[in-house]
């Protein structure tokens, strides 16, 4: 039994134009070819692949993909184990989807976080600190680099740091690559070594801005406490100080969105 390309049309759901182009692409060919009229006929096996060709498709298979399969597959049980392994790659594709979905997800909140803050969250105040006795690892370089004096310090004097973190900032202004900075940590004793300075860091009067967020924002902070030394006409010194009074861990990052800095300008007397 023969059927003419409209009745295969109707019989497989599939359209004339899709039959033309999987003939086309040798995927379907027709039964027979009339020599004279060019008609195309299709017979009972055709109906078989046309519907494997249909089952594929929906799947979301290529046609280069349906192709290989009907071209290596004579069972059905062999087109199920293709089945199989388009379930494997969709399943990937679900769960890479759902990191991503997560990713937007916490970068559209942080964004409405940032824009939701107010002033409040970045009081700026004038206050006396106290004299602290420190362990610092002066260096030169990138200030991503931080954390491997906070290490040295730590392998040092580990048993000794009774305080948050901090890093001092002997530049007055943004350096690349060639930053002077000193990652110190407070301590309640210990001994300079060739690499570490255990000193006394004198107090004194500053200005302080606790910035919450991420290290890549904290430009923001830094533009509002210099507007507002500058227009109390107040002069600072050096070295500035930052003091981490939540964020990154040694093992655990954490959320860089709760991390909160404080960033302390002396005032010269």
């Amino acid at each position: 039994m023969k059927f003419s390309i409209g009745e295969f049309s109707k019989i497989t759901s599939l359209s004339i134009k899709s039959l033309r182009l999987y003939h086309e692409k040798e995927i379907l060919v027709p039964a027979e070819i009339d020599e004279f009229t060019g008609y195309r006929y299709y017979n009972e096996a055709d109906f078989d692949k046309a519907r494997s060709i249909k089952i594929l498709k929906d799947y979301e298979f290529t046609l280069a993909e349906i192709k290989e399969i009907l071209d290596q597959c004579d069972e059905e049980s062999e087109i199920l184990e293709q089945l199989h392994t388009k379930l494997g790659e969709i399943q990937n594709k679900i769960e890479r989807y759902k990191d991503i979905s997560h990713s937007i997800e916490s970068l559209i909140n942080y964004e409405k976080e940032n824009k939701m803050k107010t002033d409040r969250e970045f009081d700026i105040e004038e206050k006396e600190l106290k004299t602290l006795l420190i362990a610092g690892y002066r260096m030169k370089g990138k200030y991503g680099d931080v954390g491997e004096g906070f290490k040295i310090i730590s392998k040092e004097l580990g048993r000794h740091i009774n305080g948050k973190a901090m890093n001092l900032y002997y530049d007055g202004e943004f350096k690349e690559n060639d930053a002077d900075f000193e990652p110190c940590l407070p301590v309640r004793k210990g001994s300079s070594t060739d690499k570490i300075s255990v000193r006394e860091l004198p107090g004194g009067k500053c200005v302080s801005l606790i910035h919450k967020g991420s290290f890549e924002t904290i430009n923001e902070s830094y533009k509002k406490i210099f507007a507002y030394i500058n227009e109390k006409g107040y002069k600072t010194g050096l070295p500035s100080r930052e003091v981490y009074l939540k964020g990154p861990g040694m093992i655990f990052k954490g959320n860089p969105t709760n991390y909160l800095t404080e960033i302390q300008l002396m005032l010269d007397d």
